[in-house]
């Protein structure tokens, strides 16, 4: 624990010189080079928390009330996240940089500027015979998860990215968004056309459990799910495990899968402290299932980051000065929370890793290489 503590308080302290070297839009940062693990990768759980940045997993250090499963991450970098347009990243422009390895203007959802579709990982380990797989806490056509199977100019499009889930083979997905498959301008019914392809499409988590194979999607809301704090209970760590459960059942061939915990950026962007603490308590859950899984699973490689920061969040003493002298029971000189914008930031964000290959995840990295090392690791074409 203390060398991970120490870890994030190095990366704390290197923020503001790192941000300030990303001069220009079009400037790569230098990555640190790569160390080939000696077990191979068979399985990449990648876990993507929306608007988590170092002061969000700082806060539930502080007030989480119970060990954080990422501290036992065994590899710990830092990644860059301006977009071809911006310095500040969209959540669209961010979630096509970390599945297809490219820059793209905000808004864009897996396209290049041009508006030229960019191949994601996700369908990648599709083509590859791996078993791939989508879950999410807000709608699965949301910016995040989409990126990964669908390919569209703008992010609002989310019915024409719906259809996009025909186009690839992908094994599972789960989250909200139903209106955008059933209740639609054109017409058409998307949960049908994938169950015409074979699926099984259903609508609660409980339907999941009772499955023993894929192809499957589950559309668990309309729209996005609720917070946490409004009622959507221990549905991602749930979520989380029947995917893990299925993906596992593909045989040799492995599997790729991508786990938001998309609320958190909902905390960022009220600025709500209660809001940024309960989502990263559930994100983490989620986090731990898929550590204990990697644990047990050998080849299974764990990834955990975000995809920008949002809120400009900081934990000032509540004091005017510090007093490095020992804390005693009530004392003032506590961390408070403090929010300086109610939008994105260009921060860097922190990246852990866990298992076989998290070697190649350690040190300063841009967003698109992540994708990159990842394709690298399960020998991607």
């Amino acid at each position: 624990m203390k060398r991970i503590l120490y870890s994030l308080l190095i990366a704390a302290v290197i923020l503001p010189g790192a941000t300030a070297h990303l001069q220009a839009r079009d400037r790569k940062p230098k990555t640190s080079k790569t160390v080939q693990a000696a077990e191979p990768v068979r399985n990449v759980i990648l876990m993507i928390g929306d608007g988590m940045g170092l002061a969000q997993v700082t806060s539930y250090m502080l007030r989480g009330g119970a060990p954080l499963s990422l501290a036992r991450a065994q590899s710990i970098g830092l990644q860059s996240t301006f977009s071809a347009s911006s310095e500040v990243t969209d959540s669209a422009a961010a979630a096509t940089a970390l599945a297809t390895g490219t820059k793209t203007n905000n808004g864009m959802i897996s396209m290049t500027p041009d508006k030229q579709p960019l191949r994601s990982v996700l369908e990648r380990a599709a083509a590859a015979g791996l078993a791939t797989g989508l879950v999410d806490t807000h709608a699965i056509t949301d910016a995040t998860p989409v990126a990964f199977i669908g390919h569209n100019e703008s992010r609002k499009n989310e019915d024409d990215l719906a259809a996009d889930f025909l186009r690839t083979d992908i094994d599972l997905f789960i989250g909200g968004g139903r209106d955008h498959f059933e209740k639609r301008s054109d017409g058409r019914n998307i949960s049908d056309e994938l169950r015409e392809k074979g699926y099984t499409v259903a609508y609660s988590l409980d339907t999941l459990a009772a499955l023993d194979k894929s192809p499957v999607g589950i559309l668990l809301a309309d729209k996005s799910l609720p917070l946490v704090s409004q009622g959507r209970g221990d549905m991602l760590p749930r979520a989380t495990d029947q995917a893990l459960r299925l993906l596992s059942a593909n045989g040799d061939k492995g599997f790729f899968v991508m786990i938001e915990g998309s609320h958190i950026d909902n905390g960022g962007h009220d600025n709500n402290a209660e809001t940024v603490l309960s989502e990263i308590r559930d994100f983490d859950a989620a986090v731990k299932i898929a550590l204990d899984f990697a644990d047990r699973t050998p080849g299974t490689l764990v990834i955990i980051t975000g995809d920008h920061e949002t809120g400009g969040m900081t934990l000032p003493s509540d004091e005017n000065k510090f007093d490095m002298g020992k804390l005693q029971p009530g004392d003032k000189n506590r961390a408070t929370v403090q929010f300086s914008t109610k939008g994105h930031t260009a921060c860097l964000i922190p990246v852990y890793a866990y298992g076989a290959g998290a070697a190649r995840f350690s040190g300063f990295m841009d967003n698109t290489d992540i994708p990159k090392r990842i394709a690298e690791a399960l020998h991607l074409e």
